[in-house]
């Protein structure tokens, strides 16, 4: 029985865990809020790396130190039901709602669109997305050493040519760095943070790290203690280098705005970068790389998807549940990525505090031995935040002024909770709830007579 792996072995493990993350599609992010952020870059990429780095390495140790098998049955300390409908949800977000559109999204507008006029593109959306989702859908219904060959080929690859453009950057930028825009004026540690849930990477963490774990134990280590220090070594090396990816995209995005402008979206700065360093050849061949990487993530999230609702519902095939979930992604890809990422924020904002405290309650589970009282009332005290939070992020994201029939919760909300406006109001109420029904369980257990 091993306690330790060997260095190199650690290394491995991490860089699977990385390429599991890096996805193409979050590449986008950093590069859009370098742009908006100009000269507040650096608080701004220390809140996006809390939520885009931080909350994926939680997540996985979260997973680590529980012992669950999967996040369903992690979930379920709350309840069976819950656990179902979380977990569902979770894996709808980052499957075929969100997550798997935006890699057609992100293909297309990086690899294609640089290319087209403006008048053309939504049919060239319809018509790329087709067979990019055909050859999608055909590979993972057949599943075949390629994918897997082509996916172990084209993160170091694509890793290797951002590398190379961002350190062409950092030594020749494109431009000066500009004044920011929007939110990131006055408050660009918040909007950096918040801007970290749509790289989705942690509620991706709370499943990937099943995948580590077993990783881990085919190697030898079985033991609780042995499991988390390997936890926590993979996990520094995978988040450590998407870290550094996502300050150095974030500068190149920075960087971009004097000569390119505020852009709609990140993959639009990539490719202009990739242009402006290396001319037409860079950008067809960051092109090519990413469309291939966008198409492998794609597959690994409807196979995913597939195989979980599988097992949740039996009598549905695994291929009639693969070619559905395709057919949806197909459809909200063609809304076009700007939308896909607009209608995702309302969604992210309630899941995520729900997904970040079911992990803090991992962590502290034996300080309340693990009682359900305190999942319920801490789970059902960030649900009622959380959801008029992602209410709210709706009416927002639709242009609608004030909040309806919720505009008094928000009002209370807002002249109640602590950090409700930076978009943490969660926090506190959650801390109080822990604290109190943790102290309630342990006089309670104190109390209990001890049997002879």
């Amino acid at each position: 029985m091993k306690e330790k792996l060997s260095f190199s072995t650690y290394v491995v493990i991490g860089f699977m865990l990385f390429a599991l993350f890096f996805g193409a599609g979050n590449l986008i992010f950093p590069a859009q809020l370098g742009q908006a952020s100009g000269t507040h870059l650096c608080p701004a990429v220390i809140g996006f790396l809390i939520t885009g780095v931080g909350l994926p390495l939680l997540g996985i140790l979260a997973m680590g130190y529980s012992g669950s098998k999967n996040l369903q049955e992690l979930a379920s300390r709350v309840n069976s039901v819950y656990a179902i409908l979380f977990t569902s949800l979770l894996y709808l977000t980052i499957g075929p709602f969100f997550a798997a559109p935006r890699t057609g999204a992100v293909a297309f507008d990086v690899g294609i669109a640089p290319y087209l006029g403006e008048g053309s593109s939504q049919i060239a959306l319809f018509m790329f997305t087709v067979i990019f989702f055909a050859v999608s859908l055909w590979l993972s219904l057949n599943p075949a050493k390629i994918v897997e060959n082509v996916g172990k080929v084209l993160a170091p690859g694509i890793v290797v040519l951002l590398v190379i453009l961002l350190f062409t950057a950092i030594l020749n930028p494109i431009g000066m760095i500009q004044s920011p825009v929007e939110t990131y004026q006055s408050g660009a540690f918040t909007a950096g943070f918040l801007e970290g849930y749509n790289t989705m990477d942690a509620l991706a963490s709370l499943v990937f790290g099943i995948i580590v774990i077993n990783a881990i134990r085919s190697m030898g280590v079985t033991t609780k203690k042995g499991i988390m220090a390997a936890t926590v070594k993979t996990g520094l090396i995978a988040t450590i280098l998407l870290g550094a990816l996502y300050a150095a995209i974030a500068y190149l995005g920075a960087v971009s705005t004097e000569a390119f402008g505020i852009l709609d979206t990140g993959g639009a700065v990539l490719s202009g970068a990739a242009e402006y360093y290396f001319g037409t050849f860079g950008s067809i061949l960051l092109s090519i790389v990413f469309i291939l990487a966008c198409l492998t993530t794609n597959i690994g999230l409807m196979t995913a998807c597939g195989e979980y609702f599988n097992k949740l519902f039996p009598k549905f095939s695994y291929k009639t549940l693969v070619t559905f979930f395709t057919t949806i992604t197909f459809v909200f890809a063609n809304f076009g990525l700007s939308n896909i990422i607009t209608y995702s924020i309302p969604v992210l904002m309630f899941l995520y505090p729900l997904a970040i405290v079911l992990m803090l309650l991992t962590f502290l589970s034996p300080l309340f031995h693990h009682a359900r009282i305190v999942y319920v009332s801490t789970i059902a005290v960030t649900f009622l935040i959380s959801i008029v939070d992602g209410a709210k992020t709706l009416y927002n994201s639709l242009g609608i002024e004030g909040y309806g029939w919720l505009q008094p919760i928000v009002t209370f909300y807002e002249e109640t909770l602590p950090f409700y406006s930076d978009g943490l109001g969660w926090l506190v109420p959650v801390i109080i709830v822990i604290i109190v029904t943790g102290i309630y369980t342990r006089i309670i257990r104190a109390s209990e007579p001890v049997e002879a």
